[in-house]
């Protein structure tokens, strides 16, 4: 009590105590993250040429297009979507403004008068749009605000599908081919020249013999910082630990599935009385006891041999009604499987039937209550008992399976999975001939079975699925063995540590800050944030949770954003520094001025070219030699080049003939080749241009 006294006298220190405790945790946590809202990585998503994308607007139309998304998207793939929008619209709506493109109403109205022509409201009696018809509408939903807002919403959209074509209309304008665009490529695809030449091959000289330096590797990266500058990347290597069931979990998982075999006895605490709990083999009920004890509800439908899971189908498909197969394992489950019943049937069926939906009718366009559409279907059937000549009337005038109309109704052979289940039995199990009302979610069918094929045997299949779950107890010891490689492994080398404990180490190499998904792991954000945090250092080691355990993940390689290293680049600069290497060799070995003194001291024989074009640039023996063959065109008969670097070697070229093609009275044709050919990417192109320029701080990375 003395202590309790003690509190209370000082409950007011104590409160302000802890006060100050938690003000002081959350401004630390605020100092760290760069200030209350001043740091604009915490508040905007990306700045686009000094237009900030405010998180809280972003972020709803991220939510709004996670919507439009499949449920097993990447988590940033919508927001990847909106970025890229929100970035486009920033840099279109600056060249509208600077350029000074606006939507003028007429302009507006044509618009609308297209987009909107296909709807009945803004349609006349004529079915044609009508202006007078739209303002009616626009008129009618200014009362409703959410209504309103949305129409709002449609005319600032059909703007901005007017600019950005009305833009781009503009640079395609600029970017037409002229006439003497047309003739430059009539003639780049039909003038030919006759060579003769001598080509010395780069093989020639071998590898070994012209070594590449880091050092070289390095001067070349920095004289082409365009081509080598790479967004910051990491690497990392890691372990995964899966929490999967021991034999223990699999024993025990066995015992309980056995043990709904047989009947049990349980006390009710409300009678007072012992209770006989029915088993799987005795029970009534089987689809009751199925949807109480399986991992999947009861499915009450037939299964030919080639339905039944092809590692108990041989076995299950000759047993007898009441016959029970299992325990046995499917993947991570356990079952029992029992033959509720067995019976022959067609496995496909001819059927002609007439649908009578619960409300609005498609065929007479009369809207009809659940009793309504039952009792117009039974007074149909009534008519065609007697009379089945006017089936295929019926079916024009009265049914709403728009699919089947054109067809008198009839849904030719079909599987016996194919339609809903109350269909589908109607269909199967009645004979050739009969003809009912049946009630599915669609509404009331009218369905003649006109045919069935291949009568076999079939059966009904009551399985019961337990999941073979990890127990507390192997949680615990996987935790523990995650959390103990962790240990080690920081202690000692990460590879190592794996070996002696049996895992497998995964390396992952050029993880951007962006990328969500990790290979051998999936979707996972956690890792590759904590790889790129500022104080994750290269070889430092975490434990992650993951949805199928843990994994234990070392950081090997952190590059910021700038240029690749020398190792990342050598692959693509080696084979060109060597290449020009070779060529200053063989350059240097060449002694003659003509084409056959220069053939003649290096060992090669004069080749011969005829009817080479500047569209197909290729020599024979030698390769495909754009550059070679340009010189060449640029040469007159009988004259000859300087020794020429190609891709595949050092070629001395003498023309023997040039052979211009005939003129031609218009280049129409070609002009508008090159306008078909560069039209589908000027959108895209013009874009990317923009996008380059534009001074961009992408944020992204903190908010997924």
């Amino acid at each position: 009590m003395a202590v309790l006294n003690k509190i209370r006298q000082r409950s007011v220190f104590l409160i302000i105590i802890i006060a100050l405790a938690l003000f002081s945790f959350v401004l630390a946590d605020v100092l760290k993250s760069g200030g209350f809202s001043s740091d604009k990585s915490v508040s905007t998503v990306a700045t686009v040429n000094g237009v900030d994308l405010d998180r809280v607007e972003f972020m709803s139309k991220v939510e709004a297009q996670q919507k439009q998304l499949p449920q097993n998207a990447a988590p940033g793939q919508a927001i990847n979507a909106v970025y890229d929008r929100e970035v486009k619209r920033v840099l279109l709506e600056e060249q509208y403004e600077e350029l000074g493109l606006t939507v003028q109403d007429d302009m507006l109205n044509d618009a609308l008068s297209t987009y909107l022509s296909g709807n009945p409201t803004f349609q006349n009696e004529a079915g044609q749009f009508s202006q007078a018809k739209l303002d009616e509408y626009v008129a009618s939903i200014r009362t409703n605000q959410q209504a309103s807002q949305q129409w709002d919403d449609y005319i600032k959209g059909t703007k901005t599908v007017v600019l950005e074509s009305m833009y781009f209309t503009m640079v395609k304008g600029g970017l037409a081919s002229t006439l003497v665009d047309g003739e430059q490529q009539y003639r780049y695809e039909n003038d030919k020249v006759n060579l003769e030449y001598a080509f010395i091959p780069f093989t020639k000289i071998a590898d070994e013999d012209v070594p590449v330096t880091d050092a070289e590797i390095e001067t070349y990266i920095k004289n082409h910082k365009k081509e080598f500058t790479v967004e910051p990347q990491v690497d990392f290597q890691y372990i995964s630990i899966s929490e999967k069931a021991s034999e223990e979990d699999i024993a025990e998982a066995e015992a309980e599935i056995n043990d709904l075999l047989n009947e049990t006895v349980e006390f009710n605490e409300v009678s007072k009385l012992n209770d006989t709990i029915p088993g799987f083999r005795t029970t009534d009920n089987i689809e009751e006891f199925v949807n109480a004890n399986s991992e999947n509800p009861y499915q009450d439908r037939w299964m030919y041999k080639s339905d039944i899971p092809a590692s108990i189908k041989d076995t299950i498909y000759n047993m007898e009604v009441g016959s029970i197969y299992g325990p046995y394992r499917v993947d991570n489950t356990i079952n029992l499987s029992k033959v509720v019943a067995v019976r022959q049937l067609p496995d496909s069926a001819k059927v002609r039937h007439i649908l009578i939906p619960i409300g609005l009718s498609q065929a007479d366009s009369i809207s009809r209550t659940k009793a309504e559409a039952k009792a117009t279907a039974d007074s149909l059937l009534t008519i065609l008992k007697t009379d089945k000549s006017k089936f295929t009337t019926f079916v024009k005038d009265m049914s709403s399976d728009i699919a089947s109309v054109e067809k008198d109704g009839v849904y030719d052979f079909f599987p016996y999975n194919q339609m809903v289940p109350a269909f589908r039995d109607y269909s199967f199990e009645k004979n050739v001939g009969d003809m009912g009302v049946v009630e599915t979610r669609f509404g009331y069918h009218l369905v003649e079975v006109l045919g069935q094929k291949n009568q076999q045997k079939a059966m009904k299949i009551a399985t019961v699925t337990r999941d073979i779950e990890a127990s507390e107890k192997t949680l615990n010891t996987i935790f523990s063995e995650a959390t103990s490689f962790e240990l080690e492994a920081k202690k000692g080398d990460f590879a190592e540590v794996a070996k002696t404990s049996g895992y497998g180490v995964k390396p992952v190499n050029k993880v951007g800050e962006l990328d969500a998904t990790i290979p051998g792991i999936g979707n996972n954000r956690t890792i590759i944030k904590w790889a790129f945090e500022e104080e994750t250092e290269v070889g430092d080691i975490k434990r992650f949770s993951t949805p199928d355990g843990y994994v234990v993940a070392q950081l090997t390689r952190k590059n910021p954003k700038g240029l690749m290293s020398i190792a990342e680049a050598s692959p693509r600069v080696t084979p060109i520094l060597r290449k020009e290497k070779k060529a200053e060799k063989i350059k240097e070995s060449v002694t003659g001025s003509t084409v056959q003194e220069v053939a003649a001291s290096q060992g090669v024989t004069v080749q011969n070219a005829t009817a080479v074009t500047m569209a197909a640039p290729t020599l024979p023996g030698a390769g495909n030699e754009p550059s070679v063959v340009g010189v060449a065109f640029g040469k007159k008969a009988g004259e000859e080049t300087d020794l020429l670097v190609g891709n595949n070697g050092v070629y001395k070229v003498r023309v023997l003939a040039v052979n211009p093609a005939p003129s031609l009275d218009n280049y129409a044709s070609y002009a508008n080749q090159l306008n078909t050919q560069r039209t589908p990417t000027i959108n895209t192109d013009v874009y990317n241009a923009l996008k380059e320029a534009a001074e961009i701080e992408d944020n992204r990375k903190n908010f997924f």
